[in-house]
């Protein structure tokens, strides 16, 4: 089953850390200084949250949206149905983002909203690269913006 994933921009990544232990009833997975992270299972999402910065903007709200798939081979089905949107694609693979060694893909729908389907295989202590993206935009470590 895939995991639906939401990354937010905040603006003061230990009062949004409180707010969001409390509204779900539970504390994160991840805390790292510059990113918090959440595995739900009710409701089955992948929540993160990372402060905002002038290399993003530095604007609150939505960074990101994204499926997680449990295995290469759900992953696999996902990136077909993104290539099926005929959306505009930047293929990432292999890649280490978010503290975590994952192989990625996003695309992006009409509104302009970045979608991030993705496989995560392991944990790593650093939060990661930034992507060559061919001219769009990122945020300052992986992710598009």
């Amino acid at each position: 089953m895939k995991r639906f994933h939401l990354n937010l921009k905040v603006s003061d990544l230990e009062k949004s850390r409180a707010y969001y232990a409390n509204l779900f009833g539970e504390q994160p997975a991840v805390v790292k200084p510059d990113y918090i992270k959440w595995m739900l299972d009710d409701p089955y999402i992948n929540f993160s949250i990372e402060p905002v910065s002038d290399a993003t903007g530095g604007e609150t709200g939505i960074a990101h949206v994204g499926l997680q798939a449990e295995s290469p081979e759900e992953l696999q089905a996902v990136y077909e149905r993104v290539q099926d949107a005929a959306g505009p694609r930047f293929e990432e693979g292999a890649t280490t983002c978010c503290y975590a060694s994952s192989e990625k893909n996003w695309t992006q729908d009409p509104d302009g909203l970045i979608w991030e389907a993705f496989y995560t295989d392991g944990q790593v202590t650093h939060y990661g690269k930034l992507p060559d993206l061919g001219g769009g935009k990122s945020d300052a470590a992986c992710c598009l913006n």
